[in-house]
C-alpha cells in the first residue's frame, strides 16, 4: 500500500488500515485465486473514503473447493491493539448470493443495539458492504455469475478481545471487524488536544465569544439538519470534553455550549469529562442511577444493565414510560458538572441528542448560548 501520512501539529503520523479493509482485501484475493486457479500476492481494495488501498497477500492456500487469504492488519501510527494481526477470509464459490460468517476470532453479537443483530458475527455493516464490493469486483473481472460463501477469521481473536470492552458491550468471543473509513487515523491525545486548541483559538481570531464543542460526525450531521447556524463556527473536541473546556475558558469564551449524541453524553452525568471508552464508559450506571433517582422499578433498572448501548437502554425506558423523568435528572446532572468543570469562568450549556428517539435535551442555557451564537 502507498503510505499515507497526517499531520497533527508538526508530526508527521503514518496512516493504517482498518480491520474491514483487511476482511475486504483477503476476501477480494481469495475470490481470484479461486476463479483463476492462481496464487495471489496482493488486492486492491476501495475504501469508502475514496482511497485505493494495494495490500500485500500474507497467505494465499487452496483447500477442497475453497481458497483462504489473509492481510496483515496494520495501523501505522496509532496505538491499536489489532495492529499485526492476521485477518483472513476463505471463499467458496456457491450458485449465487453472497453470505458472510464469521469463524475463529470473530465475536457474536449478545445484546440488542449493536451495528449487527444478536447473534450474528460481530463484522459490521461498513464491513460487509467492504467485502461484497471486493469479490462482486473480482466475479465482474474474470466474468463470474455466481455467489460467494466467505468466512471472515482472526487468529488470535478471542484472547485479544479481553483486553477490549468487546465483553462489555456484549460481542463475545471473540474482535469486532469494524472501520467506516476504511483508513486509521492516528492521533495520539496531545496531538487531539493541540488540534482543539488550535481551532478554538482560530474561532476566537474571528471574534467568537461563544465556544461550540461537537464530538463527531454524528454531531455535524444533527446541526447541519437542526441548527445549521452553528454549523460554520463549531469545534470538534471527539472524547475530550473537560480539556475543550479548559480551552475554550483559557482562550476567554464567555460560553460554551456541548453538542452531542447522548451516546457519548450519558457520561457526563457522572462526570465523566473524556468519553473514550478505553478512560470509562458508567453509560448504563449514569442511566440507572438517574432511574433511581426518579423512583423507576427495580426491575426496570436492572434490565438497563444488560443493553449494550444507550439507543437501547431508552427504548426499555420508553416502554416503561419513565424517559421523561429520567432524561429530565440525566440533563440537570450533565449541566451540573459541566458548570462544576467551568467554575463560573465562563458560561456552560448542553445540547443531548438521539436519532433515534428524535429526542432533544437542553440544559438551562442552552437556548441563550445558542442565540449569543448566532447574533
Amino acid at each position: 500500500m502507498e503510505e499515507r501520512f497526517i499531520y497533527s501539529g508538526t508530526k508527521k503520523l503514518r496512516c493504517g488500515y482498518t480491520t474491514g479493509s483487511c476482511a475486504a482485501g483477503a476476501a477480494r484475493a481469495a475470490a481470484e485465486a479461486l476463479l483463476t486457479g492462481h496464487p495471489v500476492k496482493s488486492a486492491d481494495v476501495m475504501t469508502p473514503k475514496g482511497l485505493l488501498l494495494h495490500l500485500p497477500v500474507e497467505r494465499c492456500s487452496a483447500g477442497t473447493g475453497s481458497v483462504l487469504c489473509s492481510v496483515i492488519k496494520d495501523s501505522g501510527d496509532d496505538p491499536d491493539i489489532t495492529h499485526g494481526m492476521e485477518v483472513c477470509a476463505e471463499v467458496t464459490l456457491t450458485a449465487e448470493d453472497i453470505v458472510i460468517e464469521g469463524g475463529e476470532g470473530i465475536g457474536r453479537v449478545t445484546k440488542p443495539g449493536l451495528d449487527q443483530p444478536v447473534g450474528a458475527a460481530a463484522i459490521n455493516s461498513v464491513p460487509r458492504m467492504m467485502i461484497i464490493q471486493a469479490v462482486k469486483e473480482a466475479a465482474e473481472l474474470y466474468d463470474y455469475s455466481g455467489g460467494f460463501h466467505i468466512v471472515i477469521s482472526v487468529p488470535g481473536g478471542e484472547d485479544v478481545a479481553q483486553k477490549t470492552f468487546n465483553p462489555r458491550i456484549g460481542i463475545v468471543g471473540g474482535i469486532s471487524i469494524i472501520g467506516t473509513t476504511g483508513i486509521v487515523e492516528p492521533m495520539s491525545d496531545r496531538a487531539v488536544i493541540e488540534t482543539i486548541r488550535t481551532e478554538a483559538s482560530v474561532r476566537r481570531e474571528e471574534g467568537r465569544k461563544v465556544l461550540i464543542l461537537t464530538l463527531g460526525n454524528y454531531s455535524e450531521k444533527h446541526i447541519f439538519e437542526n441548527a445549521p447556524a452553528l454549523a460554520e463556527q463549531c469545534v470538534m473536541c471527539s472524547n475530550f470534553i473537560g480539556d475543550a473546556i479548559d480551552i475554550g475558558i483559557s482562550l476567554g469564551f464567555e460560553d460554551i455550549l456541548v453538542y452531542g449524541h447522548i451516546g457519548k453524553m450519558v457520561k457526563l452525568g457522572s462526570g465523566i469529562m473524556n468519553t473514550h471508552s478505553s478512560y470509562a464508559d458508567g453509560r448504563m450506571e449514569t442511566l440507572i442511577a438517574c432511574g433511581a433517582l426518579t423512583g423507576v422499578r427495580t426491575e426496570v433498572l436492572r434490565s438497563l444493565a444488560d443493553c449494550a448501548t444507550t439507543d437501547a437502554a431508552l427504548d426499555i425506558l420508553y416502554a416503561a414510560d419513565c424517559a421523561e423523568a429520567v432524561m429530565k435528572v440525566l440533563t440537570e446532572r450533565i449541566d451540573s458538572y459541566l458548570r462544576a468543570r467551568a467554575k463560573g469562568a465562563a458560561r456552560t450549556g448542553a445540547v443531548i441528542f438521539s436519532f433515534k428517539h428524535d429526542l432533544l435535551l437542553k440544559t438551562g442555557y442552552a437556548d441563550d448560548i445558542t442565540g449569543k451564537a448566532v447574533m
